[in-house]
């Protein structure tokens, strides 16, 4: 980042820097772009920076450095000056506004808020024209509500009306720190933070539902043991996958009916209470 003097002095450059006519900067704009040269290249962003800061300065109402947008503007005036085709008819000027204004528009998004904004052309519109519109509507003889104001900006934008309400609360008030403190009258400061609503449990709940868990896995592990290996099989098949299988499927693994296969779940079932009860007698009055 360029130093105060040295902006000054960038300043100072161009706005004594003289103007181009057409044939020369026909002429400069051919040498940069078949042989590169550096000094043609100097030659016409020096004399169009007073162009960078015009349109810097229209831009300073986003709270941004005015030193900050004329370099970003100079990286679009650049990009232009890489771009341009001589052997049409365009002042250079004319084709170099939009790249200098898109590169100062980017950096105005990536930088006043926290928050990506301007993410689509109609959404960027909507950031750079609402406070003019806005503006433009309160100057008429008749008092618009913001309802009003919001159908019209839409109407003339492109966008909905909630895009423009959403647009119209950012812009209103700057990013606000969560961490930055907040005057409680009844215990002092606080910071914003601990008045976001969370819907997670809390710290004991988590920690007594793990608890629980733990327990219930050891019981469960406990009572298995009663099982033989072909009830623990068909148990674990049927009843701790994420996708039990089937009776018949089962059957066919064992050599047995889809039935019997049934019939021995239920008993293992009924072993598996048997024994869960035996380790935790309260459970049978509930």
């Amino acid at each position: 980042m360029k130093t105060a003097p040295a902006r000054s002095s960038l300043v100072r450059a161009a706005m004594t820097a003289p103007y181009l006519q057409r044939d020369e900067e026909h002429e400069l704009a051919v040498r940069w772009k078949e042989k590169h040269d550096q000094v043609a290249l100097h030659r016409i962003t020096v004399s169009h920076m007073r162009l960078v800061i015009s349109m810097a300065s229209k831009l300073r109402g986003f709270g941004l450095p005015l030193g900050d947008l004329i370099q970003e503007g100079h990286i679009g005036l650049l990009e232009a000056a890489a771009r341009f085709e001589p052997e049409r008819d365009v002042r250079f000027s004319t084709y170099a506004s939009w790249w200098i204004r898109a590169s100062m528009q980017d950096y105005i998004l990536r930088n006043w808020s926290i928050v990506r904004g301007g993410t689509s052309s109609t959404q960027k519109a909507l950031f750079f024209n609402l406070r003019r519109l806005r503006a433009r509507l309160a100057q008429g003889s008749e008092t618009l509500s913001n309802d009003s104001i919001y159908s019209e900006i839409s109407a003339a934008l492109g966008v909905t009306k909630a895009d423009v309400a959403m647009m119209d609360s950012r812009l209103s008030a700057p990013d606000s720190s969560l961490n930055a403190p907040v005057v409680d009258e009844g215990s002092g400061s606080t910071e914003r933070m601990n008045f976001l609503v969370s819907d997670d449990p809390l710290p004991d709940e988590i920690v007594g539902d793990a608890i629980d868990e733990q327990r219930r896995v050891g019981w469960l592990k406990a009572a298995l043991r009663v099982l033989n290996e072909r009830e623990l099989r068909i148990i674990r098949e049927r009843r701790l996958q994420d996708e039990g299988a089937t009776l018949e499927l089962l059957g066919e693994k064992l050599g047995i009916s889809k039935e019997r296969v049934r019939q021995i779940e239920t008993r293992a079932m009924e072993k598996l209470k048997a024994a869960l009860l035996e380790q935790n007698p309260e459970f049978a009055a509930a």
